[in-house]
């Protein structure tokens, strides 16, 4: 079981697509903005190019938010690196902000298929292992990656676990399930979490971390109800109010 990405002290605070209410979403300025507040934790997604480069990148195609047209992963990395996020931004490697900030966690959102395998890879390569958790949409994408995974990584649960424990599944049967599979938080619409949700996930060793939530009420009664992490594209305002609560975590540089 993956001890190292949850080690941080609570409530973690998740720089969403690296912190998109102030820099382009998933670009490099978002993710160092949120290096500098002190963030611990980014969250990201990934994709594959069809030459097997893993980009931080949120949609299969590069049409909403740059300058340039195409599915990534029928796109060699030559014509994805010429796309500009907002006209301006180059899109990230994954490997680059892995190694950029050894000391940051990530997690990571295996947006499509063909990223699977490449992104195990770029996981092997920067010996990244316990400072990621890796999350999907798709259960049947989360567990063909754990398949190629060369030894536990953290996960989130599958919509499949959300609904488990929503469905109040016995809790016995919830934890050696999701021990099982290094399953180690639920990661949620913020409207899903209530207090029996999170006295189920709790009860069944998993922390709750709720997206996206960018505004100071919802924050602070998310906080008050006793979710784990919360996930922001707002990241300046988590941090004055984790700060006005004592609760501000920042990254401690290794």
């Amino acid at each position: 079981m993956p001890t190292g990405y949850l080690d941080h002290p609570w409530p973690l605070a998740f720089a969403h697509r690296g912190g998109a209410g102030h820099f382009p979403e998933n670009s490099w300025k978002a993710f160092e903005h949120a290096i500098r507040l002190g963030y611990a934790y980014l969250e990201t997604d990934a994709h594959a190019t069809s030459d097997g480069v893993v980009v931080a990148f949120h949609d299969k195609t590069l049409d909403r938010v740059t300058d340039a047209r195409g599915r990534i992963a029928e796109l060699t990395w030559r014509q994805v690196a010429a796309a500009r996020i907002a006209g301006a931004e180059p899109i990230p490697l994954l490997a680059d902000l892995l190694t950029a900030w050894p000391d940051a966690r990530f997690n990571i959102d295996v947006k499509d298929a063909p990223a699977v395998g490449p992104l195990v890879g770029v996981l092997q390569a920067t010996n990244a292992w316990d400072r990621v958790c890796l999350t999907s949409f798709s259960g049947m994408r989360l567990s063909a990656t754990r398949r190629l995974l060369p030894r536990p990584v953290c996960t989130a649960t599958t919509p499949a676990g959300i609904g488990a424990i929503r469905a109040g599944l016995p809790r016995r049967m919830l934890t050696a399930r999701f021990a099982a599979l290094s399953v180690r938080c639920a990661q949620i619409p913020f409207s899903m979490a209530t207090p029996g949700f999170l006295g189920r996930a709790h009860a069944a060793g998993l922390q709750v971390h709720a997206w996206t939530v960018n505004d100071r009420a919802t924050m602070a009664s998310l906080l008050d109800l006793g979710v784990d992490g919360i996930m922001t594209d707002e990241i300046e305002l988590l941090r004055d109010l984790l700060i006005s609560r004592s609760q501000w975590q920042p990254r401690v540089s290794g």
